[in-house]
């Protein structure tokens, strides 16, 4: 399996950007899927998951975050709205959730290696 994510970069407080994480090797809409983010000297956090029934979100991103997959293209976005500079880390894309709580970490089989997303302020 091979994850690969894009779409990172520097915006101003406000803007906006979509991430993309195309993933080979699976079957996509059989797994759950999920965007998390590391911030630097923070622990990684569970941003947006998305399984066969629908999405999640973790509380800082409702209603600026917008978690989608395509599986045609084997790819899942992230879109994001109205940025924060507490927004500011590493995004990674994660796929084959095995356990219970899908916004931890390590509870994911298979990683990117991350794109970075600075806001300014």
């Amino acid at each position: 399996v091979q994850v690969a994510e894009s779409g990172g970069g520097l915006v101003q407080a406000g803007g906006s950007l979509r991430l993309s994480c195309t993933i080979s090797g699976l079957t996509f809409d059989d797994y759950v899927m999920g965007w998390f983010r590391q911030a630097t000297g923070q622990a990684r956090e569970g941003v947006a998951v998305i399984t066969w029934s629908g999405t999640k979100y973790a509380d800082p991103v409702k209603g600026r975050f917008t978690i989608t997959r395509d599986s045609a293209k084997n790819t899942l976005y992230l879109q994001m709205n109205g940025l924060k500079p507490d927004d500011t880390a590493m995004y990674y894309c994660a796929a084959d959730h095995m356990g219970t709580n899908m916004f931890s970490p390590l509870e994911y089989n298979y990683w990117g290696q991350g794109t970075q997303v600075t806001v300014s302020s």
